[in-house]
């Protein structure tokens, strides 16, 4: 005869789980943070990262409603630069982020 299967408590489960986190932190394995559904918890900081100045300069674009080149034409660069520092691929210098904050209506410190 064949025997249903049953579930294990929860209670016992949990101490299972619990003394095999232990072994492998004690054998020094990485033993990621789950939470009831095995999801990996991730840190704050690494789940919402701080924005890139890149990511800031296209977000005051966005919002004053401006385009790449209106932007460039109000700063006094090429649409190209304008793009690049979007990207991340051009740093964005003190006196430009000085420009930008003006036009995009924000402080220049944003940018740097």
């Amino acid at each position: 005869m064949i025997k249903p299967k049953t579930k294990k408590p929860k209670k016992d489960t949990e101490d299972i789980a619990d003394a095999l986190k232990q072994f492998m932190q004690l054998a020094q394995y990485e033993v990621p943070e789950v939470n009831e559904d095995s999801d990996e918890l991730l840190p704050f900081d690494e789940a919402f990262p701080e924005p890139t100045p890149a990511q800031l300069l296209r977000g005051a674009r966005t919002r004053e409603n401006m385009t790449q080149a209106k932007l460039a034409t109000a700063v006094g660069i090429h649409r190209n630069s304008i793009s690049e520092m979007e990207r991340g691929v051009r740093n964005i210098s003190v006196d430009m982020a000085k420009r930008l904050g003006k036009v995009l209506n924000t402080s220049y410190k944003r940018f740097i």
